[in-house]
C-alpha cells in the first residue's frame, strides 16, 4: 500500500473510532483475512481494544502482511477444531485473555459451537460477538439461545457493495482458472446455488459473459426472485447441477452433500464462495474418488465413469487473486469497529442484533468524505 493511500485509510479509521469510542477497557480476539489492506483495520482495532490475538483464516493469508502484523500483534493459528471442542476453546481463551472483558470478532461462526461454555465458565466476561459473514450469522442464529449479544454485520446495507463486488471477483477468478487449463466459459451452462446478494451478483455476471444460468435456492422466495430476473430455476440442487458445466456455490451453508456430487456432469468445474467445510462436503469423497492435482488451484476428482474439477480445493475462489473489492471493504470494517465499541459499552442484551441505521449513515457519510469527495 502506498504511503498516501495508507495515510488516507488511517485517517478514515481515526474518524470512525472517534465517532464510536470504546467504553470500558476490552480485549479482542480477531478472526480475519490477512490481506494487504488488513493492517489498517487492525491498527484501528487497537484504538478501541487490546488485541489479544489475531487469528488469520488459513486460506486467505498474504505472507508479507502476516510478517508485518506479527511485528506488532500476537498472531495465533486458526482451526475450526480449536473452537469446536469446548474444553480446548476455554483453555485457549483463558491462556490468551484470562480474567478480562472480551469481544470476539468473528468471520464464519468459529466461536458458535463453544459459546455457551465460554460465556458461562470463562474467568473474565464475554461481552459479545461481532460476526461478519452470512454463514457465521446462520451458525449463531441456529443456536437454541444466545448467552451473550451477537452483533451481525452480515446483512448490513453497507455490505451490499462488497457482496456485489465479491460476486464479480468470484467469476473473475473462476474464469482465470478455467482459462489456465486452456478452456473458456462463454456459451456454457452454469449453475449458481444460493441466490443471496453474492449469488445474485455471480448469476448476473455469468449471464453478462454469455453463459446460460440456472439458479437453485432452498428459499422459495429467492427462487421466485431468480425466476423474475429471467434465470431458470430447479426444484433441487441435484437437478440444478445435472446439466451444468460450471457450478458455483454461494449459500453460506452446506450447498452440496455427498449424494449431490454424483449428479455433476462429467468435466464440470465446481467452485465455492466461502470455506470448503462450509459449502462442500468434499471430505466425504476422499475415500471414493481419486484426486489429481492439475495445477495448484485445480483438482480433478475421478471415479469409474465420472469426473469433475474442483477450483481452489473447494475454498473461496476469489482469494486466489486477493479478493480485492476496493475501498468498499472499509465500510464493513468500520461497522465492525462500531459494533465492537458498542459491545464494550454493554449496549446490547443477549441475542442477535445489528447496528442502528443512524450508525450506518454516519459510517457512510465518513466513507464518502474520505474516498469519494
Amino acid at each position: 500500500m502506498e504511503s498516501p493511500e495508507r495515510a488516507r485509510l488511517d485517517a478514515f479509521f481515526r474518524q470512525i473510532t472517534a465517532q464510536f469510542p470504546a467504553g470500558e477497557a476490552i480485549t479482542t480476539l480477531v478472526i480475519t483475512h490477512l490481506l494487504p489492506e488488513r493492517p489498517a483495520f487492525l491498527r484501528a482495532m487497537t484504538e478501541v481494544s487490546t488485541v489479544g490475538a489475531v487469528l488469520p483464516k488459513p486460506r486467505s493469508i498474504h505472507q508479507p502482511t502476516l510478517d508485518d502484523v506479527r511485528r506488532t500483534l500476537p498472531v495465533h493459528d486458526l482451526t475450526r477444531e480449536r473452537f469446536t471442542d469446548e474444553t480446548q476453546a476455554l483453555d485457549y481463551l483463558e491462556d490468551t485473555a484470562g480474567g478480562r472483558d472480551v469481544v470476539l470478532v468473528d468471520i464464519g461462526g468459529y466461536f458458535a459451537a463453544s459459546l455457551d461454555t465460554l460465556v458461562s465458565k470463562f474467568s473474565g466476561r464475554i461481552l459479545g460477538v461481532v460476526e461478519d459473514t452470512e454463514n457465521g450469522h446462520q451458525r449463531y442464529a441456529a443456536l437454541d439461545s444466545l448467552p451473550c449479544p451477537v452483533v451481525s454485520v452480515a446483512r448490513s446495507p453497507l455490505k451490499d457493495c462488497e457482496d456485489h463486488l465479491v460476486g464479480r471477483s468470484i467469476v473473475f477468478s473462476t474464469e482465470a482458472l478455467v482459462r489456465g487449463r486452456g478452456d473458456i466459459l462463454t456459451g456454457r451452462n452454469a449453475c449458481v446455488i444460493g441466490f443471496g446478494k453474492v449469488g445474485r451478483a455471480i448469476a448476473q455476471t455469468l449471464r453478462a459473459l454469455d453463459l446460460r444460468v440456472t439458479v437453485y435456492d432452498k428459499d422459495p422466495v429467492r427462487q421466485v426472485q431468480a425466476h423474475s430476473l429471467g434465470f431458470r430455476t430447479c426444484a433441487s440442487a441435484a437437478d440444478a447441477v445435472r446439466e451444468a458445466e460450471l457450478v458455483l456455490c454461494a449459500t453460506g451453508n452446506l450447498a452440496l452433500q455427498q449424494s449431490d456430487f454424483a449428479a455433476l456432469r462429467n468435466g464440470a468445474y465446481l467452485g465455492s464462495v466461502t470455506s470448503s467445510e462450509d459449502e462442500l462436503e468434499l471430505g466425504s469423497l476422499h475415500s471414493l474418488y481419486q484426486r489429481t492435482s492439475i495445477s495448484p488451484e485445480l483438482t480433478r476428482y475421478e471415479i469409474t465413469g465420472h469426473y469433475f474439477f474442483v477450483l481452489a480445493d473447494g475454498g473461496a475462489v476469489n482469494f486466489v487473486h486477493g479478493a480485492a473489492v476496493g475501498s468498499y471493504i472499509h465500510l464493513v470494517q468500520a461497522e465492525i469497529l462500531a459494533a465492537t465499541a458498542a459491545l464494550s459499552r454493554d449496549q446490547f442484551q443477549p441475542g442477535m442484533h445489528e447496528m442502528a441505521a443512524s450508525d450506518r449513515h454516519a459510517i457512510a457519510r465518513t466513507w464518502l468524505d474520505h474516498f469519494e469527495r
